[in-house]
Parts: structure tokens; sequence; C-alpha cells
């Protein structure tokens, strides 16, 4: 067979060895393991039982030849009695000084005295035991020097109690590859039972798309372990689902009213230009006053559909961790809500210190409590932004001169969509806060709310910094400016 075809033969197995299930796999494993153990047990036991069998019929030879030897040096190579051939077993042979030979009467012909035996009768060595395999039956044959000839003894070499001990392991072997592949099948049934279960359950999760229906937990070990996680998989995606259905209903509802009022004076327009009575029905100074409203309408629906994108997309994100100075974000955030609300004035004061994130998402974050604090902080009172370093933590305070927080709106203020009733004649959508509360979890910090030094409210988000031996002091005191 050419490596060509071995290569073809193996991948094919290979293909069918990978088709298999897993019970399969396990019972052809066991009978497998059950057929190699038993036949190394045959080889390594006809080993022990030939040596065993050899050595006790080299020591019948010797003692035979030796009881010969003694009647040979008595009566005479020439004169001793041989006894008579028994018909089988053991056979003797005289080998006389001039090299003739002497045999009972009716035993069978021995093979021709070898070269090696006729050196022994020859006074070149003193014993020898040699076996011959050339003829129909193989002898066992032993040499002992006897005065100036020697004595032979000899035993037909008999394979049958080996052949008999191979057949009678070949069925034992059989019966134990039957056995062995029965235990198998049994023990991967059994082990393989939760497995079977959990994939029942998953597949009726999958039809039905129940995902309140957890997998009872069932077995030890890795199978535990597996269930387990296919059940915090499930309770995940059921959070998922629930977040996703209240994203959905919170849009819904705050859509409603900008929607509803934008229909509406749209269709005011529509009704005015279709009578040709749009401009005596709406003054010049009310039809701007109008376009005014539609426009900050949808601006105000511009703003919310961006930020519902954002807050939809949760963590995922194809924006990479890296090492960056969180007063560089800062400065840039200040930099965009000083060029989107011009009125708005920022008072920096912000120290160098290193963070471990991702730069968009953060200058979201500080984007969003500068929009924050700039709608209630007065025109003459500037947001202060104040980025330091204490301990392992990056803290950044952004505070406000406008009227703070409510006690009671505190524990919500993060929440999606939630706005204080001071905070609904302003422009916004109450996501603002949230998506800070999201990407600063999401780098591992925190955010707190409290009442500031001048009466207004003070965000305080903390962020792990950096490893001090990545830090890299781009600002030696720091930075203190005002941006507007």
């Amino acid at each position: 067979m050419s490596w060509g075809a071995a290569g073809w033969g193996l991948r094919r197995l290979a293909r069918w060895w990978r088709r298999r299930s897993l019970r399969t796999r396990l019972t052809v494993i066991a009978a497998t393991a059950i057929a190699v153990s038993v036949f190394v047990a045959f080889q390594v036991a006809s080993e022990l039982l030939g040596g065993e069998l050899q050595d006790a019929a080299e020591g019948h030879l010797r003692a035979d030849s030796r009881v010969l030897a003694a009647d040979a040096e008595r009566a005479g190579l020439a004169q001793v009695q041989l006894p008579p051939y028994p018909g089988s077993g053991r056979l003797v042979r005289v080998i006389l000084p001039d090299g003739s030979i002497r045999t009972p009467a009716g035993q069978p012909a021995l093979p021709p005295v070898s070269e090696h035996a006729g050196r022994v009768a020859q006074g070149g060595l003193a014993d020898l035991m040699e076996s011959n395999d050339s003829d129909e039956d193989g002898y066992l044959i032993y040499t002992l020097r006897v005065g100036d000839g020697a004595v032979q003894v000899a035993r037909v070499a008999d394979d049958r109690p080996i052949n008999q001990f191979g057949l009678g392991m070949l069925l034992i072997g059989l019966l134990c590859v039957v056995g062995g592949a029965l235990v198998g099948r049994t023990v991967a049934r059994t082990g393989l039972a939760p497995i079977d279960r959990l994939t029942a359950a998953a597949v009726r999760v999958a039809h039905t798309r129940d995902l309140d229906a957890d997998i009872p937990d069932e077995g030890g070990g890795e199978i535990r372990r597996l269930i387990q996680s296919i059940n915090d998989m499930l309770a995940a995606l059921r959070d998922s689902r629930r977040a996703q259905r209240l994203l959905a209903e919170d849009a819904a509802h705050e859509l409603k009213t900008p929607l509803t009022s934008l229909r509406l004076n749209v269709e005011l327009l529509i009704r005015l230009d279709r009578r040709g009575t749009l401009d005596s029905a709406l003054p010049a100074e009310s039809r701007t006053r109008l376009l005014n409203d539609l426009g900050a309408q949808v601006a105000e629906l511009s703003t919310l559909a961006a930020e519902l994108t954002d807050l939809a997309r949760g963590d995922v994100s194809d924006e990479s961790t890296e090492l960056l100075d969180l007063a560089d974000v800062v400065v840039a955030a200040a930099t965009r809500a000083c060029s989107r609300v011009p009125d708005i004035e920022v008072a920096l004061d912000v120290t160098s210190v290193w963070v471990s994130g991702r730069p968009a998402a953060l200058q979201r974050a500080v984007l969003n409590l500068i929009d924050n604090a700039g709608k209630w902080s007065p025109a003459d009172q500037p947001v202060q932004v104040r980025l330091r370093a204490v301990g392992a933590w990056a803290v950044l305070e952004v505070d406000d001169a406008g009227p703070g927080i409510d006690a009671a709106d505190v524990p919500r203020v993060f929440d999606r969509f939630y706005r204080a009733d001071s905070a609904r004649a302003l422009p916004g959508s109450g996501l603002g806060l949230s998506i800070v509360q999201r990407v600063v979890d999401a780098h591992g910090g925190r955010v707190t709310v409290a009442r500031s030094a001048r009466g207004g409210a003070l965000l305080r988000v903390d962020l792990p910094a950096a490893a001090s031996s990545a830090r890299i002091a781009r600002h030696a005191a720091g930075q203190d400016s005002t941006v507007r």
C-alpha cells in the first residue's frame, strides 16, 4: 500500500470518527482498550508459559541424560542397554567414538547428529541443548558427553499447550471485548444522560423562546458547571430582553410628545396653506415662532435618536481600549460643549491623570456632564470642571451654581428618561446622565451626585487610574484655564 492510499484511508477513518456520536465513541474506546489489554496480556502470558514449558522440558532431558550416562559409563557405550521406545515422549541415542550411532529398536529416526553435537562426542564441549525445527516434527535434543562418545535424549517439541492456551485466551478476549462494549455503552448512556436532558432543555428553550425556564441543576463536576453556565447565559439574555423592552417602551413614551407636537404644527401649516390663508392667519412673527418651534422639535428628536442609538448599543463598541491622558479628554469635551452652546462658560482645573479606556466614550460622558451643568448654571457663573489624582483613582468633578438637585430626585437622576419636574421645560431627553453612568460602569468606575459649595449640583466620577509605572506626566503643575 502506498503512502497516498494510507493517508486517504486515515482521512476517511478520521471523517467517520468525527461523525460518530459521543456515546458511540465511548463504546468504541472501551472495547478497543479491552481488546488491546487482552492482546498484551495474551502475549505476556504466552511468553511466560512458553518459557516455563521450555525450562521444564530441558530439566527432564538433563535428568534423563544423566541416568543414561551413568548406565553407559558402567556398561560402555557399545554395550549399554538402551530402554525400549515407549511409543511417544522420550527418544534416546548413543554416539560412539567412531561417530556411529545406536538407537532403541522401533524408535523413530532423529535428525542427523549436528556439528555441535559431534564436537561434544569428540570432547570439544561438555554438553549441548539444541532444538531442531527443520523437519515436520521439531525436536529438543540434549547431548551429554560420556567417555569417548556421548548420549542424547530428545523430546518432540509440543506446541499444543501454547495453542490451547491461545485459543482459550482468544475466546476470553472476545467475551471481554463484547462485555466491555456493552459496559461502555451502558456507562456512556448513564453518564451522558444529564447531557441528553440538557440538550433537550436547550432545544426546548430555542424552540419556545422561553428564557424564563431555567434548566434543572443536576449531576456534579463538569456537568453541573455547564448547566450553571447555561443558566447564567439565560439570565443574561433575560436581562438583555427586559432592558430592550424597557428601552423600547421608554423611547416610545418619550417620542410620543415631540412627534405629536411636530405633527400638529405641520398639519396646521399644511391646512392653512391649502386654504390660502397662511399669510393672513399667521402673521410673520407667529410664523417665525412656529418654524422655530418646529426646528427645535426636530433638533430634539435628532438628539433623542442619537442618544437612543448610543444607549441601545450598550457595551458593544468597535472602539478599542487604550492608555490615555484623561486631561486631554476633558479639555476636548469642554471645547465641544462651548462650540455647541456658545453661551456656556467652562472653568477647567485639570491635572494629567492616565487611565485605560475608550477615548470617544469617555469624551461623550464628560460632554454630557458639562451639558447637564450648563443647563442649570447662571449666565454669569461658569461650569467648574476639576480633574485630579486621588490615590489609585482619577477623580473628575463637574459642578454648577444652579439650584441643585432635590433629595427626592437624587436616587433616580441616572435613570433612563428621568427628568425632574423642574427640568421638564429645559431641552434634553433625560438620557444624558444615564449614558454617563453606563460609560463609567464599563470602565470600572463610579459616579455620584452631591451638592456643590456654590449651592448647585456636584457630579463626581471616579475612574481607576493606570499603574504609576505607565503614567507620563505631561503637565508638571497641571492646567488651570477657562474655556469659552
